[in-house]
């Protein structure tokens, strides 16, 4: 298919259907300005993202939520035209606090369903208050999870109407297989986000998610978050690697839409994380080439 502003959707197997490029929302909350989020999420509507990738642990659903009803408000767009995505934090995994947490989401949000919302990791976290929980020592806490009963706890919150469709993010393969595998099982998952750029091309998962119908949400499709905290700063940025940059310099192009014109061509969904007018503008261009097709 062609990718347009106006047409830039692909097929989820529910029937829904998901933007195949979004804005990222993530930002440290030490250190991210107040409203910050808020004018970044009203510049990608604007220029006509459809596609917002949030989460309850990101601190700015609030912000997120105002900027959708705003522009919801001045009729730039219908709350239909806007594809949303929650998370599940990993303190919230036992079935009886998933609604709670979505809940929780759709509070913040001020709306009245997401349209995605997906277990953030395979793992879980002690279950409380704190979302990192820490012992003595400043290890995190971590909690036995059963994912099967987590997903059935989601499969209740989708016939309820909270959500339209469900994923995960962060499953290999065999984490996969047990959702997949469960018996009794209502709602496949329809997403699997994943980080997956140039340098981390995800193949093999890739190929066994292309084979059970599930598309990979690529999240930092412009190279590894460059957080000291747990990056190696020391290694060159993917975007100035010299061979994306000579990519980039042939056709004219920023080297950020190159990455990510390279997973729009394989049918992954990216969603580069910016508070940057001009690079908010600039990497949504990668969908505006009558020549983009993405496999079916």
């Amino acid at each position: 298919m062609d990718l347009t502003v106006e047409n830039h959707s692909i097929p989820l197997s529910d029937g829904n259907s998901i933007p195949l490029i979004g804005l990222g929302t993530y930002g440290d909350p030490r250190t991210t300005r107040k409203g910050l989020t808020y004018e970044s999420v009203k510049v990608a509507i604007e220029k006509g993202y459809r596609h917002l990738d949030g989460a309850l642990v990101y601190f700015n659903e609030h912000e997120v939520g105002q900027a959708i009803r705003d522009t919801i408000a001045d009729g730039t767009v219908k709350r239909d035209d806007i594809f949303y995505c929650g998370k599940l934090w990993n303190t919230f995994h036992p079935p009886e606090l998933v609604r709670p947490a979505l809940e929780k989401t759709l509070k913040t949000l001020k709306l009245d369903y997401v349209d995605l919302y997906i277990i953030e990791m395979p793992t879980a976290f002690k279950p409380g208050d704190t979302f990192y929980p820490k012992d003595e020592n400043g290890k995190l806490i971590y909690h036995e999870t059963d994912l099967c009963a987590t997903w059935e706890a989601l499969e209740a919150c989708k016939e309820a109407g909270l959500v339209k469709s469900l994923g995960v993010s962060n499953f290999n393969r065999r984490q996969l297989e047990l959702i997949l595998n469960k018996p009794g099982l209502k709602h496949k998952p329809v997403s699997n986000q994943v980080e997956c750029h140039p340098y981390f091309t995800q193949p093999k998962l890739l190929d066994y998610c292309k084979q059970k119908d599930i598309v990979i949400v690529g999240y930092s499709p412009l190279g590894t978050s460059r957080d000291a905290s747990w990056v190696n700063l020391k290694c060159p940025p993917l975007l100035e690697d010299e061979l994306l940059v000579s990519i980039a310099k042939k056709y004219n192009k920023t080297t950020a839409q190159v990455a990510l014109r390279f997973n729009v061509q394989r049918g992954v969904v990216v969603i580069p994380k910016s508070f940057d007018p001009s690079r908010i503008a600039e990497n949504f261009q990668v969908v505006r080439s009558p020549r983009v097709s993405v496999p079916r």
